[in-house]
């Protein structure tokens, strides 16, 4: 069976795993542990713990576990004071972490109870780091969320504090026969894996194939008119020129009262796809209408981006 490694962290990470599990293929899942905000962050002040929140939303999107089960893990104490809007999948990691104190005797228990059958989830590292966004004019961003909020232009990502990177994902990096690069906030769930020099050494010397899964809409603050190979050359400061290898992207053209309200409301707009210019870098393209609209979110087709996937991962170019 084909071994597939992705990083990644949260909403863009989940939703190709919900497609890719479909298929068979091993997937080992890197998210990345320095989120801040909200529940996992209150949870990371009080526990004293690495962040939690993208790690179990991605495990639910590998579950195999019927939809009232799925619920439950999403659930949320929004009635209750004490339990501070937590959900139960956070709670549940948290509490197994303080029992088992590390996520390496932490996480195969979750796996048992999801039922996560293809793969498996590993944080990029056990410390309870913070990433810094370092701007234009040379200040620091410190934290996953004021990163997201700044209004600065971030220029580079760095760690707190030196970061010991999972020995786990080096075994997977080298064993892997497709390595990829999620959709998902370049700044806080991407590139948060290619500062750790040694991982990134380790990934370019691996003899798997890079691809890039490029976002749908740009991120303010961070993409603004960003065309594909804009994200391309970002990933690069960090991989080095000419790592990656291919693109997965979309190339149909998004028109919709919907589109309308990203760019009005979020100040988001389509990405464009560049393919000349991707092109003439040697990077080949996949691509295709790879979006859809749910519940008012446009989001990546989970199932048709993972077939794309797994038809280069088995065939090649085409």
């Amino acid at each position: 069976m084909k071994k597939i490694v992705i990083f990644g962290g949260g909403s863009g990470l989940s939703q190709i795993l919900k497609g890719l599990k479909l298929f068979p293929v091993n997937i080992t899942a890197v998210v990345s542990v320095s989120d801040d905000g909200r529940s996992t962050g209150r949870l990371r002040q009080e526990m004293n713990i690495p962040a939690v929140g993208d790690i179990t939303k991605v495990m639910v999107s590998m579950a195999n576990i019927n939809e009232d089960m799925t619920k439950l893990m999403n659930y949320r104490f929004t009635k209750s004071k004490s339990l501070g809007n937590h959900s139960v999948k956070n709670l549940l990691l948290t509490a197994l972490l303080d029992i088992k104190g590390n996520f390496a005797s932490s996480l195969p228990i979750m796996e048992d109870i999801l039922d996560i059958k293809n793969g498996k989830v590993l944080p990029l590292t056990e410390d309870s780091v913070h990433i810094i966004g370092i701007t234009e004019n040379g200040n620091q961003i410190v934290g996953e969320e004021q990163i997201t909020a700044s209004e600065e232009k971030i220029v580079r990502i760095i760690y707190d504090k030196p970061v010991t990177v999972n020995e786990k994902v080096f075994k997977a990096v080298n064993e892997a026969d497709l390595i990829i690069f999620s959709s998902g906030s370049l700044h806080t769930s991407i590139i948060p894996h290619l500062v750790c020099e040694d991982l990134t050494e380790a990934i370019v010397k691996s003899k798997a194939k890079k691809m890039y899964l490029c976002n749908l809409f740009t991120q303010p603050g961070e993409t603004d008119d960003f065309k594909v190979s804009d994200h391309v050359n970002m990933l690069e400061q960090y991989l080095g020129e000419g790592t990656i290898d291919l693109v997965v992207a979309n190339s149909k053209t998004m028109s919709s009262a919907l589109v309308e309200k990203y760019s009005v409301e979020e100040q988001k707009n389509p990405v464009v796809l560049d393919k000349d210019v991707l092109e003439e870098k040697g990077i080949y393209v996949i691509s295709d209408k790879l979006y859809k609209i749910d519940e008012g979110v446009y989001r990546h087709d989970s199932l048709k981006t993972a077939y794309l996937i797994f038809s280069y991962l088995m065939e090649g170019k085409k």
